[in-house]
């Protein structure tokens, strides 16, 4: 028997699992939680040894507790936005500015005025908004003191793999998703662009390869500090959702999947014909010449509900407060919440955006309110769809549901009972660690 190992570079903490070859899980391990630095109002960053401790963290916990040869390992990681700036000597110069960070108002602005959206629509598929990576990165460069400094950019899961193998590389899903910079028909970045936006091309990974590639073999430093085997082959693996997509078995057209934790992404995959400005669209993490991968979501699904919980009921755990809720009708009896604390990005695309909670009255409790927090989110899942069935995009009448939100069942209920469609689940919520290790164990078959 065959073992592969699938590790997830998360928001929030890092999930690593080990799986034989017919995907069966041998083990499962998740390191401590770490924190997104949030300086200022709207910031929100994270420092590129945060990643590096968590792969370690889990990687290590899941290795001591099995006796099993890994044959390839897979990393997968949130969108690093901007991605960690290097230097000449590939050391970090500062903290990448990821997908929640929404500082880049007056770049997004200057390329509206500047560039038009029709033009970066036609090259890239996609449109402008401080989510995007190169409007963060174009911040950067106005604003960071070390910019002239910067050899290099690379996103969460590709500095851990560079780490681990000393390779510089990125996958189809992760340059697409910065937008801006890479032509998604050409499948490579846009010298047009780069030149439009006064960017070079050597802050890019030259090397853009399927999700599937062998990327590198494991250092023996790495081996060492997490008990894997020295030359381990690194596979390049994707963006999380994509990656968390493709776990919940999405190869073909109609097929969709929205992944549920601290945001949510919404996805599907098509051929290429349905794009549309209001989503993110990027080519998937398999076939990339042949698939796209159009997504819309929530900035902040989990990550409002973790907020409920610790400023509204701190002496609750979130089963107790289900609990309180289930009794609460559809509907919330009138109580609305609009779940835009960070803003919003596709297919809102608009960063002013606040949170805001409405139609309460005296007879309202606590319960109607964590009922409308769950429902806020169903109903943001719900305009994703209705976007992408307008734009034409083909999809089922059943829906995966990926992360966090699969432990819950009174909101796996809210979002059935809102959409009208059948909701499946994974057997376990490690659902970008799956794909993962489905990357690993296809690149070994």
């Amino acid at each position: 028997m065959r073992y592969f190992l699938g590790v997830d570079i998360g928001t929030s903490s890092t999930k690593a699992i080990i799986t034989d070859e017919s995907l069966k899980i041998i083990a499962q391990a998740k390191s401590s939680n770490y924190n997104i630095e949030m300086p200022h109002p709207m910031w929100a960053q994270q420092s590129a040894d945060v990643w590096i401790n968590g792969f370690i963290d889990a990687t290590k916990s899941i290795m001591e507790n099995v006796n099993v040869k890994i044959e390839a390992l897979c990393v997968s990681g949130l969108y690093g936005g901007s991605g960690v700036p290097l230097d000449d000597h590939l050391e970090p110069l500062g903290p990448a500015l990821i997908w929640m960070d929404k500082r880049a108002t007056e770049e997004t602005k200057w390329v509206k005025e500047n560039v038009g959206i029709d033009k970066l629509f036609k090259i890239t598929g996609n449109y402008v908004d401080p989510y995007f990576g190169f409007t963060k990165i174009l911040w950067l460069k106005h604003h960071h003191s070390d910019w002239k400094k910067f050899n290099l950019l690379l996103s969460p899961k590709d500095y851990v793999t560079f780490k681990l193998t000393g390779e510089i590389a990125t996958d189809y899903s992760s340059a697409g998703n910065i937008g801006g910079v890479f032509d998604l028909k050409e499948k490579n970045w846009s010298d047009e662009m780069l030149s439009i936006l006064g960017l070079s091309s050597h802050l890019f990974p030259k090397r853009i390869l399927p999700s599937d590639a062998i990327v590198g073999n494991l250092k023996s430093e790495f081996a060492s500090l997490t008990g894997l085997k020295t030359g381990t082959p690194v596979i390049c693996g994707g963006i999380d959702a994509a990656v968390a997509t493709y776990a919940a078995g999405v190869e073909k057209p109609g097929q969709h999947v929205a992944m549920i934790g601290t945001s949510m992404c919404w996805g599907t995959i098509h051929n290429g014909k349905y794009l549309t400005p209001k989503m993110v669209n990027m080519p998937y993490v398999i076939e990339p010449d042949r698939y796209v991968y159009s997504f819309g979501g929530a900035t902040t699904a989990g990550a409002i509900i973790e907020w409920f919980k610790k400023e509204l009921a701190p002496d609750k755990t979130l089963q107790e407060l289900e609990e309180e809720a289930r009794n609460i009708p559809f509907g919330s009896e009138g109580v609305i919440v609009e779940p835009y604390f960070m803003g919003e990005r596709a297919p809102l695309w608009n960063s002013n955006l606040r949170g805001t909670i409405k139609g309460l009255t005296l007879s309202h409790t606590r319960a109607h309110i964590y009922r409308a927090f769950l429902e806020s989110i169903a109903n943001s899942l719900k305009m994703n769809i209705d976007v992408a069935r307008k734009t034409g995009i083909p999809l089922d009448e059943e829906l995966f549901v990926v992360g966090g939100a699969t432990n819950s069942d009174l909101w796996l209920e809210i979002i059935s009972q809102t959409l009208g469609m059948k909701v499946r689940t994974l057997n376990s919520s490690l659902d970008a660690p799956i794909g993962d290790a489905k990357l690993a164990i296809k690149r070994g078959m």
